[in-house]
């Protein structure tokens, strides 16, 4: 008790093991202590005298960051990155896509991502497939988009040898049985369902936009299987297309944190000899046909009132989406319509501000600032190997849709107009931002890897995109911006449309100074 008592005492006083009573904040000996008295007049900028110098990592130019690139005698690319850590990522990336069905059923692209690590040769369902990668801790996914189709895995590098035979087996010896076609079929059906019940309409609306801007060729043609052909797809019709698209010469073995050597030995390996499932038959049918671009409208006439109801249910809205043609990512100017793309940036009027967000760009400024009534409105630049398509989508009550047709063409009108530095500046740097940070993520250095070396053989570094960025000038902006507007629009509309302009009077008021629409009188109202 008395041990007790003195304790208690020792803690008041501040004394004991607690250690001396502090003084309080305004005494000399506490502020000079807490504001570093023994370095008074250093800047922050300058070393400390006596704290040893630090010692940073370097790496010894580039050469470290670069990718290799090794083409097999069946003119199969392999290309790697070398990145630090246990885990690797590794693909097969095609040249094939929906712009290559013009004399196929359209829509295999889309069964084909469907049909991705099904039964194999060597693997008797999808479950042995992915209990096989699961020893490795391993994932794996298929994507396919208008001139690309990947196959990718994330697992140890240990296991390198086992995912480069699996992703071998599952490209080239798919057995595409009846019972899993079916099942494509069902999920086909269910994401066309999906795709015509959200709310959010941007994917649909892309897809008619490009439908708008190259009618019936390239990458106008359908990326989502149409209804009318779900039905239809079978064993041949896979086969048929296979056989010409999914050959050696247009395709890339990609890796991300793997060792070159093993992965062209790897590749030797699994990749190089091999018949496919379809036979060796010589690729007869390809289709090597430029993008024509054609401008145009597509139009939908929907009831959008009860897309979300609840509630609080969503409000009826009719979106558009006006778009003009931009230039590939293989030209110089690439890089000039990319900056403009983030300076343009926008959002939905609802977003959470902070940064990053783009509230500084010119359609959060110019356009959901000023207009309340507006609930979305946002710049999209889509860019191929031999065209590209620069979109603004934006959404109204219906009653507003011509007034809010009249802002877009304005704004586009104003691309060509004077570049602020200040905001060039920060659409450059939040550009190189968002370059830099998404390139922190192991896939998506795979997919850039895969990518830019299935279209140009080679990569283009950070370092060196960065560059590009940096010199950018204004007139560069308003070059590119005014070669834009020369060009026909295309124009996708959705909702209820009775207050839409005519295309014609679209077209004009892109091609005026001011971006107004021809004025409309009407004798009734």
């Amino acid at each position: 008790m008395a041990a007790m008592v003195l304790a208690a005492t020792r803690l008041l006083r501040g004394s004991g093991s607690w250690g001396r009573s502090r003084p309080r904040f305004g005494d000399p000996a506490y502020r000079r202590f807490s504001s570093g008295g023994a370095y008074p007049n250093i800047p922050l900028s300058s070393p400390l005298p006596g704290v040893p110098k630090p010692v940073f990592a370097t790496v010894d130019g580039q050469e470290k960051f670069e990718t290799k690139v090794t083409t097999l005698d069946n003119g199969l690319r392999v290309a790697s990155q070398n990145k630090f850590g246990q885990f690797c990522t590794v693909g097969i990336l095609i040249n094939s896509g929906s712009r290559y069905e013009a004399k196929y059923l359209s829509g295999i692209a889309h069964f084909l991502e469907k049909l991705a690590f099904s039964s194999t040769e060597r693997f008797d369902s999808k479950d042995e497939i992915l209990l096989t990668l699961e020893k490795h801790g391993g994932i794996c996914d298929c994507q396919t988009s208008r001139d690309t189709t990947m196959y990718a895995v994330s697992a140890d590098s240990k296991g390198l040898d086992t995912v480069v035979g699996l992703l071998a087996d599952v490209v080239l010896h798919p057995r595409l049985t009846d019972e899993e076609i079916e099942m494509a079929r069902m999920a086909v059906q269910f994401e066309l369902e999906d795709l015509n019940m959200r709310p959010d309409p941007e994917p649909l609306l892309t897809e008619m936009v490009h439908e708008a801007a190259y009618r019936e060729n390239t990458v106008g043609l359908h990326r989502f299987c149409p209804a009318e052909n779900v039905g239809k797809m079978d064993r041949d019709v896979l086969h048929a297309y296979l056989r010409n698209y999914y050959t050696p010469d247009r395709m890339v073995l990609a890796g991300v944190g793997v060792e070159h050597a093993q992965l062209v030995e790897c590749a030797q390996k699994y990749l190089l000899g091999t018949c496919p499932a379809w036979g060796t038959g010589a690729a007869v049918h390809v289709d090597r046909s430029v993008a024509q671009y054609t401008g145009g409208i597509v139009k939908l006439e929907r009831d959008m009132s009860n897309v979300s109801l609840g509630p609080t249910p969503f409000p009826e809205l009719t979106h558009i989406m006006i778009g003009l043609e931009s230039c590939s990512f293989l030209e110089g100017d690439f890089i000039p319509f990319a900056v403009l793309n983030m300076m343009m940036g926008g959002g939905g009027s609802f977003s959470a501000g902070g940064p990053g967000k783009g509230m500084f760009t010119r359609l959060y400024l110019n356009v959901l600032n000023r207009h309340h009534w507006m609930y979305n409105a946002t710049s999209y630049h889509h860019s191929y190997e031999d065209t590209g398509l620069l979109c603004i989508h934006a959404s109204a009550d219906p009653r507003q849709v011509r007034e809010m047709v009249e802002i877009v063409t304005r704004e586009f009108v104003l691309m060509a107009g004077t570049v602020d530095v200040v905001e060039l500046e920060r659409a450059k740097t939040q550009l190189t931002s968002m370059l830099m940070m998404n390139l922190e993520a192991r896939p998506v250095i795979f997919e850039d890897v895969g990518r830019q070396v299935l279209a140009t053989r080679s990569r283009k570094l950070p370092h060196e995109l960065c560059a590009l960025i940096r010199d950018v000038k204004p007139e560069d902006i308003k070059r590119v911006a005014s070669k834009m507007l020369r060009g026909k629009p295309a124009v996708a509309a959705l909702g209820d449309l009775s207050e839409l302009p005519a295309y014609e009077h679209v077209q004009a008021a892109l091609a005026s100074r001011d971006g107004r629409l021809p004025r409309v009188y009407r004798l009734f109202r």
